[in-house]
């Protein structure tokens, strides 16, 4: 079978797009099978080598491409990697034979004695230090040999921030994938949304700056999704259709890194389908005019 039968709903064109593939829309992709390029789930949800959903993502398996994303590996808890977690994703990379498999830049574990483990439950933000890189730095490179194959670190909506930092994110980030040769998945309204609780004047411009000391090699893919102002603190909810100012952020992360995959993440008050492929649309619109205006004016206007 060649991937063109394999795969026959992904279109052609230079910036591949997917959606969340979340339960209520698991019959609807399937008997739609509208034209994207890849379809993303969360690793953990199909820990089960039997039963209905491992089933499921075997049939979306033979129509799309699959991007398997985890949120419990707890890349960077100085307690080092649940190993029984990290052979059950292994297991699931065997069968599904994902196109990329990432997680987060965060940890989840932790301990009360030198017997009991604990997990949060939350993706929880680490210091930027030398300490927490060199603790990362293990548990990506424990994983990648697990897996056999490069995995790709999200940065963090983080609503508390440690003290004592050695670096900044993006400093921090770029060691992780120079020691590591992990790849990076870089969520565009997480960036946001931090600058939004950091109460940065010039919101735009700020990311931006972030999005430019990334190593443009190193981007496996780009992560939209909605954020939600609480009032006090604004919240990445992955909860409503892309924010303009993010779209923005897109357009420029598109100039920086090239024609990167990209996925539009919703997991609260999930949508109809149509609304999730409509964001895709608008993801490759905003993505194909950036790309084709990268030689002919600046990024941020």
């Amino acid at each position: 079978m060649t991937a063109t039968d394999r795969h026959p709903a992904a279109p052609t064109g230079t910036c591949e797009t997917g959606i969340g593939w979340r339960h209520p829309h698991y019959a609807a992709l399937l008997e739609q099978r509208p034209a994207l390029d890849f379809i993303e789930v969360h690793s953990e949800n199909f820990f089960g080598a039997g039963g209905a959903a491992r089933a499921m993502l075997r049939i979306g398996r033979e129509h799309y491409p699959v991007s398997l994303h985890g949120v419990g590996l707890s890349l960077g808890s100085a307690h080092g990697l649940d190993t029984e977690h990290l052979d059950l994703l292994a297991a699931l990379v065997q069968d599904i034979e994902p196109v990329r498999v990432s997680d987060h830049a965060c940890f989840a574990l932790g301990s009360t004695s030198r017997f009991d483990r604990v997990h949060a439950s939350d993706l929880l933000p680490i210091p930027f230090t030398r300490e927490a890189l060199d603790a990362m730095c293990a548990n990506v490179q424990q994983t990648q040999d697990r897996l056999r194959r490069p995995i790709a670190v999200e940065n963090l909506s983080a609503y508390v921030q440690w003290r004592g930092a050695e670096m900044d994110e993006p400093e921090f980030l770029g060691e992780l994938a120079r020691r590591t040769g992990c790849q990076l998945l870089i969520d565009v309204n997480n960036i946001y949304v931090n600058a939004l609780n950091a109460a940065h004047p010039d919101l735009v411009t700020v990311c931006a700056q972030w999005l430019d000391r990334i190593e443009p090699r190193t981007v496996a893919e780009l992560h939209l999704a909605g954020h939600v102002d609480c009032g006090d603190i604004v919240i990445d909810d992955h909860g409503s259709r892309v924010a303009d100012p993010v779209w923005a952020l897109f357009r420029h992360a598109q100039m920086r890194f090239g024609a990167v995959p990209t996925l539009i993440e919703w997991d609260t008050d999930v949508p109809a389908l149509d609304v999730l492929l409509d964001e895709a649309r608008c993801a490759r619109a905003h993505a194909e005019d950036a790309l084709q205006a990268m030689a002919h004016k600046p990024a941020i206007a």
